[in-house]
């Protein structure tokens, strides 16, 4: 049984104990929070809810450790300092910073010999994986990548980390005209802006200065400064009303020909149509925490990605299994 805790009881957290519920391997051994333990209800009966004090001192109580923290600020501290002591899986998603959040991580856990995943869930994760396959596939062509409509997890993070903001749902929206051109096999040139925009409902702090917290949304690096973005203050009511859920989903493609004359043409395509973003999410998580078990027992140690990890580490089921009814 591998013995999972996870750091964070926000909405990703409750996905990832969802997820452990539904696998037979795993059993969640803790949760632990920064905040009041006693104010923390978690959904598995028995599970002890501590101080993330208590970390210092759980080593051989926990075989992975599932980061769940905000990719803009929490996962780059906490992945490299709990990497010292824990096998560990984050999902952070800030791609131009993977480089470097992958660099720390692999030094704190080669120097404790431990095995730290990241950038786990579905982009960056199982749409990094396609991307990957489809350029070897083919590799004269094109990749396009589509997300929404949806609610983002990390930009929404992102937005309530602005001083005034109370709360936040940013959805992302592909632009239609640019997914059908895609998906015509035309190769079109995209621009960022081009191909999606971003909407945001955002419930400030009485007082705050609204023309503020917007600018600096619009101009955030990496989340929004490069799309047309929307922003909306709303009430406390309405985000419960029309904001309660967390959808999401999207695709990603490659477009490519072959033949001695480059006179066939494909489309390759995967998608992905989400209820629940952290659901999903925490399900993509708690594969790859059995991968980093596995893989540490293997004496496997340092950052791992997924292009670093075969699939059927990933498996509950074993290789005979996997042969006879899956390949």
């Amino acid at each position: 049984m591998i013995r999972i805790g996870i750091l964070g009881y926000g909405n990703l957290g409750k996905g990832v104990e969802s997820a452990i519920m539904q696998n037979p391997d795993m059993e969640l051994a803790a949760v632990f929070t920064r905040r009041n333990p006693d104010s923390v209800k978690v959904q598995t009966a028995g599970t002890k809810v501590l101080s993330a004090d208590a970390l210092n001192d759980m080593q051989k109580e926990i075989d992975v450790l599932i980061l769940c923290g905000g990719s803009a600020t929490d996962l780059p501290a906490q992945t490299p300092a709990y990497a010292a002591m824990y096998n560990v899986v984050d999902s952070f998603d800030t791609h131009a910073r993977i480089p470097e959040h992958f660099a720390a991580v692999d030094a704190a856990a080669k120097k404790s010999g431990k095995t730290g995943i990241i950038s786990c869930g579905w982009d960056p994760g199982m749409f990094s994986l396609n991307r990957l396959y489809a350029n070897c596939i083919l590799p004269e062509g094109h990749d396009y990548t589509f997300w929404g409509k949806g609610v983002s997890q990390g930009h929404s993070d992102a937005v309530r980390r602005i001083a005034g903001v109370k709360d936040c749902r940013q959805y992302t929206i592909p632009v239609p005209e640019a997914l059908l051109a895609v998906r015509s096999g035309s190769n079109p040139e995209l621009t960022t802006r081009q191909k999606h925009t971003r909407e945001c409902f955002v419930v400030a702090e009485e007082g705050a200065d609204l023309a503020a917290i917007e600018q600096e949304i619009v101009t955030m690096p990496n989340y929004f400064a490069d799309y047309d973005t929307t922003v909306h203050f709303i009430t406390e009511e309405e985000m419960k009303r029309d904001h309660s859920g967390l959808p999401h989903g999207g695709c990603v493609l490659r477009t490519g020909n072959t033949g001695i004359h480059k006179e066939h043409s494909h489309v390759i395509e995967y998608s992905l149509k989400l209820d629940s973003n952290p659901e999903f999410t925490g399900s993509v998580i708690a594969a790859y925490a059995r991968a980093a078990y596995r893989m540490n027992q293997e004496g496997q140690t340092g950052a791992k990605t997924v292009f670093d990890i075969a699939p059927a580490y990933l498996s509950a089921k074993s290789g005979d299994e996997l042969r006879a009814h899956l390949l």
